[in-house]
């Protein structure tokens, strides 16, 4: 029962997220959502004991290849370098970037079909965390020190850098779709 009563409490905070998100930074939100909801489907997977090995590293790489390296390109070369400015805000930019090394080192293990069960659930954990990081740290740091006028400036950058990104939804597969929530009695 706990579980389902945090369940609307949890969608409610991700609309007002992207209510309060400035507009030049919705773009990146929204893959953060398509990556949490590959997140979501892993853990569930993962949870029911339904796991496809196979199947889970062939779309990891895929949403790598397809959004994912690109995601993280724009904000390294884009993002970050804008909220570097900020002193305040280099501590966080440097933990971004080691997590960025340690999430491509994971793709790139699934790339060659390398993660075991136990890989591939840290890395969904490691991908929710580190997203929820960029959308409550980031994000919220950066709307508090950027202009509008550099916020926008901010925002035509990304558009360029994210111009490649394949808008295309990738359904998943039989082995990958969503997993009905197991609810927990203990």
């Amino acid at each position: 029962m706990r579980a389902r009563a945090s369940s609307p409490v949890r969608h409610q905070t991700i609309i007002v997220l992207y209510m309060l998100r400035d507009k030049n930074l919705i773009p990146l939100s929204r893959q953060h959502h398509q990556a949490l909801a590959l997140c979501v489907r892993l853990d569930r997977a993962v949870r029911s004991g339904e796991v496809d090995l196979e199947a889970w590293q062939a779309e990891i790489q895929q949403q790598f290849e397809s959004k994912i390296g690109l995601h993280f390109t724009a904000e390294e070369n884009v993002l970050f370098p804008a909220a570097a400015g900020f002193p305040a805000l280099q501590p966080l930019i440097e933990q971004l970037l080691t997590e960025h090394a340690i999430l491509r080192a994971y793709f790139a293990r699934a790339g060659v079909r390398e993660l075991d069960l136990q890989s591939l659930e840290d890395f969904g954990q490691k991908l929710a965390e580190h997203i929820r990081k960029e959308e409550r740290q980031l994000f919220e740091g950066m709307q508090r020190v950027i202009t509008s006028e550099q916020m926008d400036a901010l925002g035509a950058a990304l558009d360029e850098a994210l111009k490649d990104v394949s808008q295309a939804c990738a359904l998943p597969s039989e082995a990958t779709k969503l997993r009905p929530r197991t609810i927990s009695h203990s």
